[in-house]
């Protein structure tokens, strides 16, 4: 080893970072070593802190996890299982990557430390009383529902009344309710206060999910696929809470006996609070019914001018033109803030006039409520002044009902469908991204959901809904609880994209391919227990441009997608079992490729032959390495990994 010294002079002489390097070749093995050390250390806190909260989460404490800690043991599970991977890859890499695989595992080290000073104090106790369990709902202000709102809280406290059904149109019955939720808990007259969504295509198991999650219960229906066996399960939970309100906002059927819900009654003093549109259903379910009514002029004045802008408020000119405006409205809350978020800040008076004379012809030849309310949604939509903009509301509706969709991954689709144009850098993009979520989140079409998300309000999917039937052609049929693909007959040639996101899809086979669909360019899939596709499943898509098969079962892709000359985006992450890909090397348009967590062990063939791409993805821990070969037709500042 008589080389070594001279090699240090050489790196003492051209710098620190060089030293550093050969500090990480020499000792990796020591790194790995103390490394193994501090993953002991963290599996054995991790299996105190598993215990204790075992023991202080008996089924007669009604206590619950703190907030934080369930969280933590998650994440410290998967850092073992990451830390395995590390020092297995480390101690089977190869010799010229030793000062690499040093420094990945000291920096691994460090991050570990961090993470385990960051552990649950378990002196303090790990968890809390489960009375009144529930965080505040986030919520907007009343405006007028004060009468409403006091007569839905005295059905409450009266022992007679165990259902009530609150009803009407876009009329505020979500917000009144998320507010009368927050004052429950602040009360704690119920032992719980559960609140669940439910969608319009009723789904009994996620329901039952819902409700059990809100009682830290969920685990108890996990291990159960049948029906009728987790009802019987939920009624069992259920009946040990205690004294508990069930709010369950947005119900459009009328029996829930499928989903094991205790009936409510004086004796057990428990209470269910349904929202809906529909009158019949609060009767024929036998609810104490309260109807929410339109604001009053002056109470709709009031929250227009709320909406609308500071500079508008002041404007006297445009008052009586405003006033005629909010009439048009018809009183319901949703409108209300919907036509005021396109009109805010908007000064001249030929603008509002117009608005006007369109609101009124929208309306005067149609019937029935919910017909007008979405028409009156639509002069929202139809005032984005840019079409990519308007592409990029309506690609929120390919999501399902109630659904919250994370910022930061709807701008990422946002930039896969080129809604976005291209800049210099990607980060640009997003943040172009950003303004677009920011316009329609102030026109009001769409909603902050929990922290970095948000959701479409359902009346004005509906509305999204009546615009894709017509020009452009979707078919959105996501979360519908399909079991395999929509009937042939529904693949029309003219549809351009196509959501089956969150179903039951096990398999596509070549009985249900779908005619030649010319312009097809967007096909989701993903969250679907797909194992195996139709070898030629993707011949009649020519056109097709986005294709995401994440969190899907899939082992293998047909060959057929090599066919897909214009595919710019190939999702793939969570697609645990995927193990090869064929050759992607006919892909020439393919920009954006996701593999994380999949069990890929070597880049796809023919990569090297993909001039365009500008985003990978490889975070899986079983690949062995990425070749030379792949950096020959690109520059890596080129890619974004």
């Amino acid at each position: 080893m008589d080389w070594v010294d001279p090699c240090v002079s050489i790196a003492n002489c051209l710098g620190p970072p060089v030293c550093k390097y050969l500090k990480y070749h020499r000792k990796v093995n020591d790194y790995v070593t103390n490394y193994g050390k501090i993953r002991d250390e963290l599996n054995c806190k991790m299996e105190d802190i598993e215990l204790q909260l075992k023991a202080e989460l008996l089924p007669s404490s009604g206590k619950i996890p703190k907030q934080g800690v369930e969280n933590w043991l998650k994440d410290a599970k998967e850092m073992i299982a990451e830390a395995q991977d590390v020092e297995n890859k480390v101690r089977n890499g190869r010799y010229l990557y030793r000062a690499w695989n040093g420094k990945l595992v000291d920096e691994k080290t460090r991050e570990m430390k961090e993470f385990l000073d960051k552990a649950p104090n378990a002196s303090e106790g790990l968890a809390l009383d489960g009375r009144s369990s529930g965080l505040p709902l986030p919520t907007s202000e009343l405006v007028g529902e004060k009468a409403v709102r006091d007569e839905i809280w005295t059905c409450l406290m009266q022992e007679e009344v165990s259902k009530i059904g609150v009803w009407g149109w876009a009329v505020g019955k979500t917000t009144i309710m998320k507010h009368i939720h927050n004052d429950l808990l602040k009360e704690q007259r119920f032992e719980r206060v559960i609140w669940v969504t439910i969608s319009k295509e009723f789904n009994v198991m996620k329901v039952q999910d819902d409700i059990a999650s809100s009682l830290k219960l969920k685990e108890g229906l996990a291990i159960e696929g049948d029906k009728l066996r987790r009802a019987a399960i939920l009624l069992e939970m259920l009946n040990k809470v205690g004294k508990h309100v069930l709010i369950l906002d947005n119900v459009w059927m009328k029996s829930l006996e499928e989903v094991g819900i205790p009936e409510p009654s004086g004796s057990n003093g428990c209470k269910l609070v349904l929202t809906t549109r529909s009158e019949h259903v609060c009767k024929y379910m036998g609810c104490t019914v309260i109807k929410v009514k339109p604001l009053s002029e002056q109470q709709a004045l009031t929250l227009f001018l709320s909406k609308v802008g500071p500079n508008i408020v002041q404007n006297q000119t445009l008052m009586p033109i405003l006033r005629l405006v909010v009439k048009e409205c018809a009183g319901l809350p949703l409108t209300i803030v919907v036509v005021a978020g396109t009109l805010k800040g908007e000064e001249d008076p030929l603008i509002w006039k117009n608005a006007l004379r369109e609101l009124k012809e929208r309306i005067e030849k149609l019937e029935g409520v919910e017909a007008k309310v979405i028409e009156r949604l639509k002069f929202s939509f139809d005032h984005l002044k840019d079409e990519k903009v308007k592409y990029c509301f309506l690609h929120c509706a390919l999501y399902p009902e109630d659904y919250e969709i994370k910022k930061d991954e709807l701008i990422e689709c946002w930039i896969e469908e080129g809604f976005i144009d291209d800049m210099g850098t990607r980060q640009e993009m997003k943040d172009k991204g950003h303004v677009i979520l920011k316009k329609l989140e102030d026109n009001c079409l769409l909603e902050n959901g929990s922290s970095g998300f948000v959701k479409m309000h359902d009346a004005v999917r509906d509305m999204a809904l009546s615009i894709t039937r017509m020009n452009p052609r979707y078919m959105i049929q996501a979360g519908l609880q399909l079991e395999e693909l929509p009937e042939k007959e529904q693949w029309s040639s003219d549809i351009e994209k196509v959501s089956l996101m969150c179903n039951f899809i096990s398999e596509i086979s070549i009985d249900v391919l779908p005619t030649k669909c010319q312009l097809l360019t967007t096909l989701l899939l993903q969250n679907n227990p797909i194992k195996k596709i139709s070898i030629s499943f993707f011949t009649n898509m020519p056109c097709l441009s986005v294709l995401n098969l994440s969190s899907t079962k899939i082992e293998s892709l047909p060959n057929s997608i090599s066919e897909l000359k214009n595919l710019t985006t190939l999702l793939l992450w969570g697609c645990y079992e995927l193990r090869d890909l064929p050759c992607l090397s006919m892909l020439q348009e393919l920009k954006k490729l996701d593999l994380r967590w999949t069990k890929i062990e070597e880049v796809p063939e023919g990569m090297d032959m993909l001039i365009k791409l500008r985003y990978i993805d490889l975070g899986v821990r079983t690949l062995k390495e990425i070749p030379l070969d792949f950096y020959k037709t690109r520059s890596p500042s080129a890619l974004e990994f």
